[in-house]
């Protein structure tokens, strides 16, 4: 369902994600974790087709990124890390301007809207973007992907600025519609949501896939949690022993 060979982005010099290999199956949960500038936001901007690579292949849904760009946006649906929707417009026409950009303007995803909106507590769809806070947003922007079903779904630290009522059941969604066929490609900072949900995980660090396997893979049978590895892996543990003891 995402496929990805040799992919890499550079800015001027600068090389920001580094001929990365990737392979995820349908119906999989895959969490892609890395320290801040590692290459995560670059990589599923690439993915998502907002972004074109210096060079490598990108294949979604068995369709090549170069030439169905716009067939996979269709069949897609992307929560970035900072929701950007246009300030200007209430909730709902929001909503109403992302059904008639899909074709998806029925009493279904009506019906789905006000089912979402309901179990994430979302009463202001009457209200102007720009007087919401991040979190509403965040809400009204996870909304807009959920009600239209995608086949694959892109999530950018979605649980930053939820409630924690609302970031469970996204958690609980999204492996809903995993065992239900969809797969989902997310990135996260914090671990443990990770270690629970993820049937897979790569680990990226400076623009390179360090480590990439189930849980217990990266484990390799080590009684460590994911943070003590992911620290390790990205040699960021002894900095903070360091910090720690300087203070």
């Amino acid at each position: 369902m995402i496929k990805a060979e040799k992919l890499t982005r550079k800015f001027g010099n600068f090389v920001a994600v580094n001929g990365i290999d990737l392979y995820i199956e349908k119906g999989k949960i895959f969490g892609f974790l890395g320290p801040n500038g590692a290459g995560k936001t670059t990589t599923i901007r690439m993915l998502t087709g907002s972004l074109r690579p210096t060079s490598g292949k990108v294949e979604i849904l068995g369709l090549d990124m170069k030439t169905h760009e716009l067939e996979i946006k269709r069949r897609i649906g992307v929560v970035p890390d900072e929701p950007r929707i246009y300030d200007h417009l209430r909730g709902y026409e929001y909503l109403e301007f992302i059904m008639d950009i899909y074709r998806q303007n029925t009493k279904e995803v009506k019906k789905r809207i006000e089912e979402l909106s309901e179990a994430f507590g979302v009463d202001y769809l009457d209200k102007q973007i720009s007087d919401m806070s991040h979190g509403m947003k965040q809400k009204l922007m996870v909304i807009s992907v959920l009600m239209r079903k995608p086949e694959v779904i892109f999530l950018d630290e979605p649980t930053v600025g939820l409630d924690a009522k609302s970031a469970k059941i996204l958690k609980e969604l999204l492996r809903k519609y995993a065992n239900q066929g969809v797969t989902i490609f997310l990135t996260t900072h914090i671990l443990e949501i990770a270690e629970k949900m993820c049937d897979e995980i790569a680990i990226i660090n400076k623009g390179e896939i360090i480590a990439q396997g189930d849980i217990e893979t990266l484990k390799q049978g080590e009684n460590k949690s994911l943070e003590d590895l992911f620290l390790e892996l990205t040699a960021q543990e002894e900095d903070i022993k360091n910090i720690v003891d300087s203070l």
